[in-house]
């Protein structure tokens, strides 16, 4: 679903062109999970849906990936403007 959105975004997280909320950064630490976790289920995971965000009218993306240790997690995410990948918020399923 969405392959050139998803390809984006994996291209992002090759170049390091992204950023972490501080949300996506407590629930990281909350999940137990490392950055590294991150970028994996980016770089294998598939997006299984997309939101509409009310206030701005940006889309948002739910990617399902195995975190590096291979358990089940999930990324959303949004491209910016910019096109700079912008990770709102992670969460082990």
């Amino acid at each position: 679903m969405f392959p050139r959105i998803l390809n984006q975004m994996r291209e992002n997280i090759r170049t390091r062109r992204y950023v972490m909320t501080l949300h996506a950064e407590e629930e990281m630490d909350n999940d137990v999970l490392s950055i590294y976790d991150v970028e994996h289920a980016v770089l294998t995971g598939t997006i299984q849906q997309r939101q509409k965000d009310q206030q701005t009218g940006e889309w948002k993306y739910i990617l399902q990936g195995p975190s590096f240790d291979g358990e089940r997690m999930e990324v959303a995410a949004k491209l910016s403007p910019l096109g700079k990948l912008v990770i709102i918020t992670v969460y082990r399923t």
